[in-house]
């Protein structure tokens, strides 16, 4: 049985309500759990490029690139856990994970499973919970895996599609007078 149902969360998978690149994050992580991570994506078969401004390279110990000076090239992790999906590892703080999925890549069920899998599998490893936001909006996680249940679970209602501040980020309808249906 899927984690969720395209049908229940197809609204937190719209590129126009979401961005197309939401916020995917796991608060509260440390330099050790940025090497879970690290060697999480060595051993699960995923494809995965490491880049220092722009340039490829070998993937070091998290401890070596968290240490980094603050004015020192951007650093990427590239990572496809299955061919078509993309995460965008940004390794700015030992203190959290963030990363971008693009919801372009998961549209259906099928995209469904495979981000459920990608913060399930995380999650898992890390013992923590792995939560998306729309993109720009951190303070408001609409879905995420909660290590509580063993499971990508709902954190938000869906915006109702009648709400007049639909526009706007996914927050905002959340937020809306006319509540969320």
């Amino acid at each position: 049985m899927p984690d969720l149902l395209w049908d229940d969360v197809r609204e937190f998978f719209d590129p126009d309500l979401m961005g197309a690149l939401p916020d995917v994050s796991v608060p509260g992580a440390s330099v050790a759990d940025w090497q879970a991570l690290f060697d999480l994506v060595g051993t699960a078969g995923w494809t995965w490029e490491y880049l220092v401004g722009g340039v490829a390279g070998q993937l070091p110990c998290a401890a070596e690139v968290l240490a980094r000076p603050a004015d020192a090239e951007t650093v990427e992790l590239r990572v496809r856990p299955v061919p078509g999906v993309l995460a965008i590892f940004r390794l700015l703080s030992d203190e959290e994970i963030d990363f971008d999925v693009d919801l372009r890549e998961l549209q259906g069920q099928t995209g469904v499973d495979h981000l459920c899998h990608l913060l399930r599998t995380i999650g898992r490893r890390l013992g923590k919970p792995v939560q998306l936001a729309a993109e720009g909006d951190y303070g408001h996680p609409v879905l995420g895996f909660d290590p509580a249940a063993d499971r990508v679970v709902l954190l938000a209602d869906p915006p109702s599609s009648s709400c007049p501040l639909r526009r706007g980020p996914v927050s905002c309808c959340l937020r809306c007078p006319e509540g969320a249906a």
